[in-house]
């Protein structure tokens, strides 16, 4: 599964750094784009999100505020779902999103990788 999260950062602390090592520990093709380009491990941090490509789903690591820049470009590339991990929920993008016919859930992406009920939205 294509995988997109939002927010990636290298610092290892970081939900959206684990996030982003279990996503691929778990064989998904996992794309990261941050504020700040850098690696986490073998993936490439971008600091942008090319329009061309589609992703399953998109994991969200950004507060609210940084969310906006997204908006465009979420709404547009359509993904199946988009995940609100604790601290990103957002209730426009959420409505937005709902509206686009995006699925939405928010949860916590390394639970739900845990418990198995990551592939079942």
């Amino acid at each position: 599964m294509k995988v997109l999260v939002l927010g990636a950062s290298e610092k290892l602390f970081r939900y959206s750094n684990r996030a982003v090592r279990m996503l691929c520990s778990y064989g998904h093709d996992v794309v990261a784009v941050g504020r700040r380009m850098g690696n986490i491990g073998d993936i490439p941090i971008l600091d942008r999100v090319d329009s061309c490509v589609y992703f399953h789903t998109v994991t969200l690591y950004l507060n609210p505020s940084h969310q906006l820049l997204y908006y465009d470009y979420l709404l547009k590339s359509r993904p199946h779902r988009i995940i609100f991990n604790p601290g990103t929920e957002n209730e426009e993008l959420k409505s937005l999103a709902v509206n686009a016919k995006i699925e939405v859930v928010e949860a916590c992406t390394l639970v739900m990788l845990a418990t198995n009920s990551f592939y079942e939205a």
